[in-house]
């Protein structure tokens, strides 16, 4: 297609700059990035991947825990050298053209809604099960109205909201890893766990083989998705620079300690193989040490997990909204942003509608419509890590070449290291393409990618002059 090629260069700063006044401080954009990534894929998804893949699990975390903190620093030097609110999508548009940031922006902000919706649901159904006589819809139109006005109320309050949320997910996290190495190691007192028979006499450390593993490392994925988010609120934030360099360098024992950390502790406790672990594998592991009332206590951890990336989610959507509108790729009444607040209430309000109207569709259609948005989505995560890496590959060499001084967070190895990334996000690809349970997934996600690529190249011809 002739519209789908690199963009001319453009000058360093454009696009870029803080927004709505700063009203972020970095302690906020720190646990936004938790926020919109430790909830349902990490707390719930897991099971699933541990089913899959056994003890190797922990192999599929670690190996795309590298991706994804590879991924961020590449996202992280984009941020620095041009912070803007478009984030990712910006910097695809600045590097390989218009279509790359309109697909990149509407892929994204469709993940993050439909998340929404996957949490909002999640979330109810652990409310009706404390409180049976409210049925599900109406806790998730409670969740919904309360996060929806958490957000239109300002960004201040949004992110102080946040910062307690994602502080007291993080708290139960290294509470459960601490007790569960304290418990391996024999210092828990009255509690004796034989790691060595959970990890090697279920069948193996690779009960279902490598095949299973790479099952794993897609679940994990996933998991990992929404870290980006942090890139998204450093645009709000007094010092943009400053919270990219700092969310960025802290990136990488995040992932080590609440992913891989909780994870390795869960495959030393409980037998990979137990069906509880299945439908709740951190509360399966706390069932195991003995603790009194552990499924409630996880339920309540787990609710929290998901209201806070509820919280996170609509926010980055909204964001991603507006940026796509300011570049004239939405609607451009979602760019307006409210005095004073400086929040796209426009964009806020569509991006919760969606989610909520993804809601209703659950109920209407469970096994057909809400299925077929979670498949459409399903390796959009993906995608939109290729168009970061093929991003930084150009970036970094027209940043060197014309504008070395914004070079402020600089990736180490470049460029074999961006090419090896994005080598092994084309492998994951592939393989989701060869396997018969991830290939829906990804065929309804390259269905809307072409068709978000032909929109841009049908307003690319449009605005053309005749």
């Amino acid at each position: 297609m002739a519209g789908v090629r690199a963009a001319v260069v453009e000058p360093a700063g454009a696009e870029t700059g803080a927004v709505a006044g700063g009203l972020l401080r970095r302690r906020h954009v720190a646990m936004i990035a938790l926020g919109g990534a430790i909830g349902a894929g990490l707390f719930v998804g897991s099971g699933v991947g541990i089913a899959q893949a056994g003890p190797g699990i922990v192999v599929g975390y670690l190996v795309a825990g590298l991706l994804t903190v590879l991924v961020m620093r590449m996202l992280g030097e984009m941020s620095a050298a041009y912070p803007g609110a478009g984030s990712f999508s910006s910097h695809a548009r600045r590097a390989l053209g218009p279509w790359a940031g309109l697909t990149a922006g509407w892929l994204y902000w469709a993940l993050l809604v439909v998340s929404v919706a996957a949490e909002a649901i999640g979330a109810s159904r652990i409310a009706s099960g404390w409180v049976p006589a409210v049925p599900p819809w109406v806790w998730v139109a409670v969740f919904m109205a309360v996060f929806t006005g958490s957000n239109l109320a300002g960004t201040r309050h949004f992110g102080e909201l946040e910062f307690w949320f994602a502080g007291l997910k993080a708290a139960a996290i290294c509470a459960f890893v601490v007790l569960g190495a304290a418990a391996v190691t024999g210092a828990l007192p009255g509690r004796t766990v034989s790691a060595g028979r959970n990890l090697t006499g279920h069948g193996g450390l690779l009960p279902h083989g490598w095949h299973g593993v790479a099952l794993g490392l897609i679940a994990a994925v996933f998991a990992y998705g929404g870290l980006e988010t942090v890139t998204i609120a450093a645009a709000e934030c007094r010092d943009p620079v400053g919270a990219v360099r700092g969310a960025v360098r802290t990136v990488l024992w995040r992932v080590g300690f609440f992913y891989l950390g909780s994870i390795t502790v869960i495959v030393l406790v409980v037998p990979w193989d137990d069906p509880a672990v299945a439908a709740g594998p951190y509360a399966a592991a706390i069932g195991r040490l003995g603790v009194p009332g552990a499924g409630q206590l996880m339920n309540a951890v787990v609710l929290i997990a998901l209201l806070s990336a509820m919280n996170a989610n609509i926010y980055g959507s909204s964001r991603m909204l507006r940026a796509l509108a300011g570049r004239g790729d939405a609607p451009a009444r979602l760019a307006v942003t409210s005095a004073g607040s400086g929040v796209p209430a426009a964009a806020v309000l569509a991006s919760a509608a969606f989610g909520f109207a993804s809601v209703v569709l659950s109920l209407v259609w469970p096994r057909t419509v809400f299925p077929f948005l979670l498949d459409s989505i399903g390796a959009a995560i993906l995608v939109v890590w290729v168009l970061i890496t093929l991003s930084h590959l150009r970036l970094r060499r027209r940043l060197e070449r014309g504008a070395p001084e914004l070079l402020v967070l600089r990736t180490r190895g470049f460029p074999y290291l961006s090419w090896a990334v994005l080598a092994a996000l084309v492998g994951v690809l592939l393989f989701m393409l060869t396997d018969p349970d991830s290939r829906p997934q990804l065929l309804c996600t390259a269905a809307w990618t072409v068709l978000l690529v032909l929109a841009a190249e049908l307003k690319r011809r449009r605005a053309r002059p005749s």
